[in-house]
């Protein structure tokens, strides 16, 4: 299970289909795979589903507990930590790897900034209801 992975279950209810199939839109993905190479896809072929209710995703990180000044709304690593995560240099790498980030993993203030950026656009594509300032 990736880190991404990791933030969703800590976000969203066990029910909810980003936690049931993982992360959807993610770099190098079968699904993505598949359709680049003129196969079907399970989203092509599977009937359509209801659509989900959005889970809100900052009433959810402003209602959990933590014991020190956290800034989840602009800090990848203080997103991390009111998660419980992994917060290291290391860990936000793998997880930059994990996203596919193309830029320099050793200038780690704009790795994280594009790092906090790409989480919450994946929590929203995977129907978590995000702050439009804080996606793309």
């Amino acid at each position: 299970m990736g880190i991404l992975s990791n933030i969703f279950h800590k976000i969203f209810p066990s029910s909810h289909p980003a936690v049931q199939a993982g992360p959807t839109g993610s770099a190098g993905s079968m699904q993505s795979t598949a359709a680049s190479q003129g196969a079907p896809t399970q989203a092509s072929t599977a009937p359509p589903s209801a659509p989900m209710d959005a889970v809100d995703v900052e009433a959810i990180l402003n209602a959990m507990p933590h014991s020190q000044s956290l800034n989840w709304r602009s800090s990848i690593v203080d997103l991390l930590k009111l998660l419980n995560l992994d917060s290291s240099l290391e860990s936000r790498k793998e997880l930059a790897r994990e996203l596919d980030f193309k830029g320099d993993p050793n200038d780690s203030a704009a790795m994280n900034i594009w790092l906090h950026r790409q989480v919450m656009n994946k929590l929203a594509a995977n129907g978590g209801k995000v702050p439009a300032e804080l996606r793309d």
